[in-house]
């Protein structure tokens, strides 16, 4: 293994292994802490998908620490953390408490933090995350349901979450070339937010990266990781994976997300003739809406030319009236828990193909369907790709969304590449 990279949520995973996957390393991606004995083959890079955005820092930093441990003790020369586009976190954590404890482990006081992945539109600037044409703060991740993000400044953020000093690496300084990043991280104290408005820039940063033990930010700073094991004789020109054959059967859509992004692929889904059903989190928890309504409502269209699609997807005013009666965490949880259920129900039928909207819904629907281990597929949209699980029984292939990423067709897309 060249490379343990640990991400704080599934479709983040799912999102860097594709990139990894691209630039011809061979991946394996594993959902939940590693076990000692666990079969990584010769994967030249394992991604662990952890479940630990939103959980008590304490936790996060425990799941984070173990999972690292197996990855060092497999071999892995350099660590990553990879954590959202968009920063997502609160006041306490989880970025800086992880980062901390991931430095404490391999005994080195200095690394990076830059979340930027410009082919989605997240850009940073003198320190400042935009999505789009937006400062952080002013996008719709100012009403996240669970991590509303309304400060731009990274600096600032993180400098909550840690006890390090945090500096940056300006724009300026990357546009000089590797060299220059390298020389000034040399002079930064503890966790430098690192500017970077282009691929190129990652690349560059990439680079200058290739000594250090532990690399943190968003999926796209891994596109200029790969060529530094190559040029050390370590990668392959050509590893790669295995080509991708999606396992015949039905499929489901499903969508958790309360993102823009999604509520924007939901409406487009609809106008594209996909059978829809809305999901009330509030009529779930009362009991009005079941499980069996909603299996019956897919045996309903069981005939249509692509699956129907179940959502929970809601503006934020329609969210706040949800959390104000069930609680802020738990009216995630009651539709994460409907929808991972409906999912289970399906598997055991036969079902065997899943698109997945959301990282919190992506998580538990895989964990419903016990599908631990995957690999690498077909690109669906940036940061999107079909996989499928590693189970040589009963294979399933599933296409699972971070909320923000894919364009307004995501489903139809998604659907159509296996049809």
């Amino acid at each position: 293994m060249l490379l343990g990279a640990i991400a704080d949520d599934l479709t983040g995973a799912t999102d860097l292994s594709l990139i990894l996957s691209r630039a011809g390393m061979s991946v394996i991606q594993v959902v939940g802490v590693p076990d000692e004995g666990d079969d990584f083959g010769n994967a030249d890079a394992v991604v662990v998908a952890l479940k630990s955005r939103t959980i008590p820092a304490a936790e996060a930093v425990e799941q984070s620490l173990a999972s690292a441990r197996v990855l060092r003790a497999r071999g892995a020369r350099q660590l990553y953390f990879k954590y959202c586009s968009t920063f997502d976190s609160t006041a306490e954590g989880n970025i800086g408490p992880v980062t901390d404890a991931l430095l404490d482990l391999i005994g080195e006081t200095r690394t990076v933090a830059c979340p930027a992945f410009p082919q989605n539109g997240r850009t940073v600037y003198q320190g400042h995350l935009f999505v789009g044409s937006q400062l952080l703060s002013d996008s719709p991740m100012k009403d996240h349901p669970l991590t509303p993000m309304r400060d731009a400044d990274l600096r600032r953020v993180l400098a909550a979450q840690t006890a390090r000093p945090v500096d940056l690496v300006a724009h300026a300084t990357v546009a000089q070339g590797a060299e220059a990043v390298a020389a000034a991280l040399a002079g930064a104290q503890g966790i430098a937010i690192t500017d970077a408005i282009c691929n190129a820039d990652l690349m560059t940063l990439g680079k200058a990266l290739a000594g250090y033990g532990l690399v943190t930010g968003g999926s796209a700073l891994a596109l200029g990781l790969p060529q530094n094991f190559r040029a050390a004789g370590l990668l392959a020109e050509d590893a790669g994976n295995a080509d991708f054959t999606a396992p015949k059967g039905p499929g489901i859509m499903l969508a958790g997300s309360c993102s823009a992004a999604t509520r924007q692929q939901v409406a487009r889904a609809e106008a594209n003739g996909i059978a829809t059903l809305a999901l009330d989190p509030l009529a779930i928890a009362s009991g009005e809406t079941r499980i069996e309504d909603a299996l019956a409502f897919i045996a309903a269209h069981a005939g249509d030319p692509r699956p129907p699609l179940l959502y929970s997807s809601a503006d934020p005013e329609a969210v706040a009236q949800a959390q104000e009666k069930l609680g802020r965490a738990q009216a995630g949880v009651v539709v994460e828990a409907f929808l991972s259920g409906v999912a289970r129900k399906l598997a055991e039928a036969g079902t065997r193909r899943f698109i997945v909207a959301g990282g919190e819904t992506s998580g538990a629907v895989v964990e419903a369907l016990e599908a631990m281990a995957v690999r690498i597929g077909p690109e669906i949209d940036p940061g999107v790709p079909w996989v499928v699980s590693t189970d040589p029984v009963a294979p399933m292939a599933l296409a699972l969304k971070s909320g923000n990423f894919g364009c307004e067709d995501f489903f139809a897309k998604a659907w159509d590449m296996l049809a």
